[in-house]
């Protein structure tokens, strides 16, 4: 499918997904990433479907937003139980989501007063407690520190294992996108003006073409396992963009 906003046009190919997976877009800002989860939301329609015999299906979906504001003029507590009262108060959910993502200490407050790491907690429990074949989370590193990243990580990937939901995940934190990817579509073109979303593909080619675009290699730090970035023009560096290897998955 094809979607022209103004001058922008993004053009997506057709590919698959399963259960129990994870798919990271991966894309420089202004290559459509949030467009197409709009488009997968059912919030934006595309222009046209490239093949006229296809269909595009009808997912039932649960959507978190880029930008979160809070309009609600109650506490959280009111709020988890007007969206979500049968997750929110079953034993699986709580402990699986609202415990690590502490949502507990934030249910007497009021939702305008909540900071925006608490948003972001709030809304990543809203849209994880919706039920739903797909979930659609953009950004949900934002306003998390470094601590509350990697929790947040572990509560999606959990969340989607154990439910057995396919989730799209946009994420331009490198380690928590590495962390949670299954697979990934990466977005190739000029940003802003005309771009492509690839169908999904492993994390290690994916990383390898948005790496290649980004000119970086990344090799894995051997005491704590993290990606690293290589030194531009390092020894490591070459060798890497020699071997075509700019996504080191084992050292």
């Amino acid at each position: 499918m094809s979607k022209t906003q103004g001058n922008f046009r993004l053009r997506v190919m057709e590919g698959e997904f399963t259960d129990s997976q994870i798919i990271v877009m991966l894309g420089e800002n202004g290559t459509g990433k949030t467009t197409f989860i709009r488009m997968l939301a059912g919030l934006l329609k595309p222009d046209n479907v490239e093949n006229s015999d296809v269909e595009i299906p009808e997912f039932n979906v649960s959507y978190k937003p880029q930008k979160i504001s809070p309009k609600f003029q109650n506490t959280v507590r009111h709020l988890l139980h007007s969206k979500i009262r049968d997750s929110y108060t079953h034993p699986q959910f709580m402990s699986d989501v609202m415990k690590p993502l502490l949502i507990e200490q934030l249910m007497d407050q009021e939702v305008v007063n909540l900071s925006g790491g608490e948003l972001q907690r709030v809304a990543l429990c809203l849209c994880l407690g919706k039920p739903a074949d797909i979930y659609l989370i953009d950004e949900p590193s934002a306003y998390l520190d470094s601590e509350q990243r990697i929790v947040a990580s572990k509560v999606i990937k959990r969340f989607i294992l154990h439910a057995k939901k396919t989730a799209f995940v946009v994420e331009h934190d490198f380690i928590m996108a590495t962390y949670l990817a299954d697979r990934v579509i990466v977005y190739e073109g000029k940003p802003s003006i005309d771009c492509t979303a690839n169908c999904p593909q492993s994390l290690l080619t994916g990383m390898n073409l948005f790496l290649s675009h980004l000119d970086i290699t990344f090799r894995r730090d051997p005491t704590n396992f993290r990606p690293r970035i290589n030194k531009m023009n390092s020894t490591k560096d070459r060798e890497q963009k020699n071997a075509g290897s700019y996504y080191y998955l084992d050292d």
